[in-house]
């Protein structure tokens, strides 16, 4: 296809993008090209807006932003046999190369050699985006695109909840992004028990409560320690899901955590975090596990039969919607912190 089309653009290696016309991909022989109909904001995109250390280190503008979508295939390339236009599809934003050891072994997801839609090659921030056919999953066409479009934070928080047990169990959600606030809901459909949530944003605390935290706590006012082993007759939580990288309520989350329970790390701390090993860890007998992404296509698989069942609701946590030339105003709520996900629309 040839033309032109709107796309937000991070156009120079400082603070902001731009909504430019650019020319619509072309599509190589294993690529399809999408007509976007829904994307949404993630923090990553935020990094990049702000151009913060992470971004000016990965990022070479200009790059088309953005890497989560949901939209119609309008064409496919000559080697594609799968795909077909007119299917309804969102895509894995981590390419892999699918060589290395960990590809070869099931370990895709932390492939040594991927790369990211809209970080090291141009995203779907705009009307139409190529992607790999081999990135792409076909999704139910009774799912909104909205709600489509947010599978890859569903899939992050659908792998950091489900990564050990967690059926019947107690369950402390360590910061309620969007990320958090998907895990909550993960852990409250799949059968958790009693629910602990926290976070420093009182707006984010109302959605936790919203989506099926039973104890919605803010982090710097209520004393979240002493309310977990309240809760939980001394004992501690079961699982802690470690969402918000703060060095802080890493301390607080391995505290609460009972005697050889389990902690999922997905938040990223921005700058190294120093650890009691010996009191928290290793005399406690806990399981640490570092989660990045999510499991290629294991994950997928997970999310799709959740959505399916009807106990999953994700619907709560986008709270906003703009058309893609408001994109500002997205990036301004972010920024606040008021907000759930943001979703813009082509």
């Amino acid at each position: 296809m040839q033309g032109t089309m709107k796309a937000i653009v991070k156009t120079t290696a400082a603070p902001g993008a731009e909504l430019r016309t650019v020319p619509i991909p072309s599509v190589g022989p294993r690529d399809v090209l999408i007509k976007v109909k829904a994307t949404s904001i993630c923090g990553t995109d935020l990094h990049i807006y702000n151009w913060d250390q992470w971004s000016q280190s990965r990022v070479n503008p200009p790059r088309v932003m953005g890497h989560e979508f949901s939209g119609d295939i309008v064409e496919v390339g000559r080697d594609v046999v799968d795909l077909s236009p007119g299917d309804f599809v969102s895509a894995e934003s981590h390419a892999v190369c699918g060589t290395c050891y960990q590809c070869r072994t099931g370990q895709g997801h932390v492939c040594r050699s991927y790369s990211i839609l809209g970080v090291d090659h141009d995203g779907c921030f705009a009307e139409y985006v190529a992607v790999p056919a081999a990135s792409v999953w076909r999704n139910d066409p009774a799912t909104p695109p909205d709600v489509a479009s947010i599978q890859d934070p569903l899939g992050n928080a659908i792998h950091t909840a489900l990564s050990g047990e967690i059926i019947g169990r107690t369950v402390l959600v360590s910061g309620s992004g969007v990320i958090g606030l998907c895990a909550i809901a993960v852990a409250k459909a799949v059968g958790a028990s009693t629910i602990f949530a926290t976070d420093v944003n009182d707006y984010r605390l109302g959605l936790a409560r919203k989506l099926g935290a039973d104890v919605p706590l803010k982090a710097g006012r209520d004393d979240v320690l002493a309310e977990v082993m309240k809760r939980t007759d001394g004992l501690g939580v079961d699982v802690v899901l470690e969402m918000s990288g703060a060095a802080p309520a890493l301390k607080t989350s391995l505290t609460a955590l009972r005697n050889g329970g389990r902690i999922s790390l997905l938040g990223v701390p921005s700058r190294p975090v120093e650890v009691d090993l010996a009191n928290d860890i290793i005399f406690k007998g806990i399981t640490v596990q570092g989660i990045t992404g999510r499991r290629i296509w294991d994950t997928w698989y997970t999310m799709r039969a959740l959505l399916a069942s009807g106990r999953l609701d994700i619907a709560p946590v986008i709270t906003h919607r703009f058309k893609l030339d408001e994109f500002q105003k997205g990036y301004a709520l972010m920024q606040s912190g008021s907000c759930g996900k943001v979703v813009l629309f082509p």
